[in-house]
């Protein structure tokens, strides 16, 4: 698709798949081809779950400083815009996403991995958020996206320290959800993608709209989002299909609409 990013689809699975060596970082033109391929999973109907993927060696070891060394705070603040909108772009994909995380997920590559909905990172996977080091903070999302996972506190450790987080405490503190062995992170990502297939795509992406937007709202507010998408579903042809499969005792087969 890109000249650093594409996407492929079999058996309606999507992989994002970053390929600028060495290291995968995340320039400006790699921003931009990331948001396009989120654009283009995000509309196929026959995608219905979507894997982000860096190759055997590395996810992406984050920004690249060399671009940014020489930017003003008025070249920035332009360019910060476009980063952090291709990176909610990708966090709002209406589909399962998992990050296969192979290597280092540093500075913007974890910030890219904190937008999935899963994370499967191999055994010698390190993790972080090291902008502190250079005398800046993360810009893509780390602020934001990581302690509504993993608690402020421990954010505020990854974060401040700028130090590289190991997979087997990635897991521990739920950074990431899943540690295999390095050469099976993509196959073990492709067989979780694959429970999604089949399943009710409006419904999920319902529920997908539901957790993420009642994480930034009072509770009322949350329930009146869940209210409305579960109301709304009634109106689907999944939903009598999924019904009268329950009371028919047989195996819904869900038509996407």
């Amino acid at each position: 698709m890109g000249e650093f990013v594409s996407v492929e689809v079999a058996d309606q699975i999507a992989t994002i798949r970053l390929d600028r060596p060495k290291m995968n970082a995340l320039n400006g033109q790699v921003q931009r081809e990331i948001a396009e391929a989120a654009r283009i999973v995000d509309e196929d109907p026959q995608v219905q779950a979507v894997i982000l993927y860096g190759g055997e060696r590395v996810f992406a070891a984050g920004a690249d400083i060399k671009e940014m060394a020489d930017m003003s705070y008025a070249d920035m603040s332009a360019h910060s815009s476009t980063l952090q909108a291709c990176f909610t772009a990708v966090a709002r994909i209406g589909k399962p996403v998992i990050a296969a995380i192979t290597g280092y997920a540093l500075g913007g590559g974890c910030e890219l991995a904190l937008c999935a909905d899963f994370r499967v990172a191999g055994e010698s996977a390190k993790l972080g958020q090291p902008e502190i080091l250079l005398g800046i903070i993360p810009g893509a999302g780390g602020t934001q996206r990581l302690p509504r996972l993993v608690g402020p506190a421990r954010a505020k450790d990854l974060i401040f320290t700028g130090r590289h987080v190991p997979a087997a405490e990635a897991l521990q503190i739920g950074l990431v959800d899943r540690v295999v062995p390095d050469e099976q992170v993509y196959t073990a990502a492709l067989e979780w993608a694959a429970t999604f297939v089949g399943g009710p795509s409006i419904a999920v992406r319902a529920a997908k709209q539901a957790v993420d937007q009642g994480l930034e709202v009072d509770l009322d507010t949350g329930l009146e989002i869940e209210r409305l998408q579960f109301s709304g579903l009634f109106a689907t042809d999944d939903a009598k299909i999924g019904m009268r499969a329950f009371a028919e005792k047989a195996k819904p087969k869900f038509s996407g609409r």
